[in-house]
């Protein structure tokens, strides 16, 4: 890729205004709290909003509470790119936020040096991404709303930029990953009746302990999934018995459970081996039990045309560069049912996120700035022509 033409991002801006945002919630040990909706999300939604409007920029927020910024008095259609400013409780300081940041970055270094294409950037920080509150329903509120707005006809499409959140690149030393697709996440709630009974005078075989069942399925959670694929991934992140005390044998039990696969028909195989377990072991235990699901976020394949840009930009700044699936949720998945959308990941240091221990290198930080500023360049361009806009590049 020629990049004699592409702008520079500031990388000092970058790095203070990533720092500022960090401060905005944040805790005496460093993990923010930017919970979607509460004061702190408010305060960093209008710095963001207040920071592009100093930049010369229009910036406003929609119904919902996302905040756009785009240059004045344009028309589009417009690239979209960022990410998302809340948190989940003690989060990192770059999860979302680099994305958001990233791409005010972008849209700022092309506005000052009168690149042409910065008439066709428009940069989002989305609300509620985490979904930590009961009343999101799982999350990805902003970019969900936005699918079903008319602005979503006024878009060409959408790129994020992310820390990959796991080890992986790390491990591999890579500095940039295009991203594929993004896995589906589905989650159940598995309740259990059984009977309560005195522990200390009721034999093992005479039991009916629901709290068994429940342990029994979380325990076997691995294995069922990665016979099923052994890429997929599963969780049993909370178990609760009832009465809940040592001496009474469970009469009720709930475990929540998360799969994520790169397919949907994995996820498929491993639902229908969950139900075909239970269902087992709730008979060999002399209890009923039941599984439900309670939301299901389907796997994403992004746009062949804009994962290969990508990935040509990544392999012009650095030889250290693999496509990667990834396997934690984006507002990217949603987006992409509507728009072309592509995403590129920087590594996350010791694979820590949603902690205080988040944290990239400023190289690679800045590094997966200017990609993303490259990026934006080559398929703001070959999304306009695909269209038929009109748009003069720089010589």
């Amino acid at each position: 890729m020629d990049t004699a033409h592409i702008p520079g991002i500031n990388a000092q801006r970058l790095l203070t205004d990533l720092t500022h945002l960090s401060q905005i919630g944040a805790g005496p040990d460093g993990a923010v709290h930017r919970i979607a909706g509460n004061k702190a999300d408010w305060a960093g939604r209008d710095w963001i909003d207040k920071t592009m409007r100093v930049a010369g920029l229009h910036s406003y927020y929609d119904d919902t509470g996302n905040v756009f910024a785009r240059r004045k008095a344009t028309e589009g259609p417009w690239l979209l790119i960022g990410s998302h400013a809340d948190t989940v409780p003690g989060g990192g300081h770059l999860d979302g936020a680099y994305g958001v940041i990233a791409a005010m970055e972008v849209l700022r270094t092309l506005h000052e040096s009168g690149h042409p294409m910065a008439d066709h950037v428009e940069t989002v920080a989305w609300f509620d991404e985490e979904g930590v509150t009961p009343e999101s329903n799982g999350g990805l509120v902003g970019s969900t709303a936005l699918t079903r707005d008319p602005h979503a006809d006024e878009l060409v499409g959408y790129l994020e930029l992310h820390v990959e959140q796991g080890p992986r690149m790390e491990a591999s030393g890579l500095e940039l990953s295009p991203v594929t697709g993004i896995v589906g996440v589905r989650r159940y709630t598995l309740a259990v009746r059984g009977q309560e009974n005195h522990a200390g005078t009721t034999p093992f075989h005479l039991r009916a302990d629901a709290g068994r069942v429940a342990s029994r399925m979380a325990a076997a959670l691995r294995d069922i999934c990665t016979e099923a694929d052994p890429f997929s991934i599963g969780n049993a992140g909370v178990i609760e018995f009832g009465p809940g005390a040592a001496n009474v044998v469970p009469g009720t039990a709930r475990t929540e459970i998360e799969i994520r696969a790169g397919q949907e028909s994995t996820l498929d195989l491993i639902e229908a081996e969950l139900r075909d377990r239970l269902a087992q072991v709730a008979v060999e235990e002399s209890c009923t039990a039941a599984l439900d699901r309670t939301s299901a976020k389907p796997a994403a394949q992004f746009d062949k045309r804009l994962v290969d840009t990508v990935d040509d930009v990544c392999r012009s700044r650095t030889e250290a560069c693999e496509p990667l699936l990834s396997y934690a949720g984006h507002d990217a998945s949603v987006i992409s049912t509507r728009l072309p959308t592509a995403m590129l990941f920087v590594p996350s240091t010791g694979g820590f996120s949603h902690s205080n221990r988040e944290h990239t290198p400023d190289k690679q930080l800045v590094l997966g700035t200017q990609a993303l500023l490259d990026a934006v360049v080559r398929t703001s361009a070959l999304l306009l022509n695909t269209r038929g806009d009109d748009v003069i590049l720089a010589a």
